[in-house]
């Protein structure tokens, strides 16, 4: 029963838990995701990078992996290897800086798309995790704690 004319009557039950529970994740900061949308994906790429070098050098071993193991089919080995390893150090930083952070997200979302089709189509589940977390940070930005919000580039 209400007590208002028109007003409708509270709802009981699993709506109301359902709308509580809206209540309380509304009140999650929006920066909050956008942090971990950056800083997750940048740390899977950077820990991949560094078992590629050894000090600032790129190891034999990872030249031998893009032959053999990796064997992109649009450009040779070594170019693969040497162009993945600074990618993978490169674009993490700048992803936890925001900085040219949408240009990151793009280039990792792309090495990704690369890994997914040419050396592991199997791993779609783990790449596809990757993706909308970098898809995040494409279509929303960085997000206020950001070098490109404090230069400017983003608003």
């Amino acid at each position: 029963m209400t007590s208002a004319i028109g007003a409708r009557p509270q709802k009981k039950g699993l709506f109301h838990l359902y709308r509580g529970i809206i209540r309380a994740t509304s009140l999650i900061p929006r920066e909050l995701p956008l942090i971990a949308a950056r800083i997750f994906p940048a740390a899977v790429f950077w820990m991949s990078g560094r078992t590629k070098v050894e000090g600032i050098r790129i190891k034999d071993s990872t030249f031998t992996l893009f032959q053999y193991e990796y064997a992109l089919p649009l450009i040779p080995h070594n170019w693969a290897a040497v162009l993945a390893t600074f990618a993978e150090h490169f674009f993490p930083v700048l992803l936890i800086l925001g900085l040219a952070t949408r240009l990151s997200a793009l280039a990792l979302l792309g090495m990704t798309l690369v890994i997914q089709i040419f050396v592991y189509p199997g791993a779609w589940v783990t790449h596809g995790l990757w993706a909308v977390a970098l898809l995040t940070v494409i279509t929303r930005g960085p997000g206020r704690f950001s070098l490109d919000r404090v230069i400017g580039l983003e608003r």
